[in-house]
């Protein structure tokens, strides 16, 4: 029920972030800007809403950005926003541990609650590689942040 109201409230922040539904892809990887995965549109009204993000490589999480493009540091009018949303439900207390490394640094990042909304600041902009661990599961995927000048 918590993801569903989560993903509610958050669906009016989605309207501007659409495209031309092509995957982008770069160095780092792959923004999706075409349909989410069918398991992650509890409370999008559409059948096929088209929104950017990242699926994990096993497949166990998604990435819903709605701070494309993501930029370090982050942009004055737009947050590093994500929604992270788990294939499958979990039982118990969890929090979403984020371990991102880009070559240079490596930065723990907390989620309280397990996937959800959050707000993922990274030091400086590149290509950072996350791996994911929430409850039994564990997932990772590739954000690139670009330099806000």
């Amino acid at each position: 029920m918590r993801s569903r109201i989560v993903i509610l409230a958050a669906i009016g922040l989605l309207a501007g972030c659409g495209g031309s539904g092509k995957p982008e892809t770069t160095a780092c990887g792959t923004v999706d800007r075409g349909v989410i995965p069918s398991w992650a549109r509890t409370g999008f009204s559409e059948a096929a809403p088209k929104v950017p993000h990242v699926d994990g490589r096993r497949g166990e999480i998604t990435a819903i950005l709605f701070g494309d493009i993501l930029s370090s540091p982050p942009a004055v009018d737009r947050s590093n926003k994500i929604l992270w949303v788990s294939k499958d439900v979990w039982q118990g207390v969890t929090d979403l541990k984020i371990r991102a490394v880009d070559g240079k640094d490596v930065v723990e990042r907390k989620v309280p609650g397990g996937p959800g909304p959050s707000n993922i600041d990274l030091p400086h902009a590149g290509c950072w590689h996350l791996t994911l661990r929430w409850a039994d599961r564990q997932d990772t995927l590739s954000l690139n942040y670009r330099s806000r000048s």
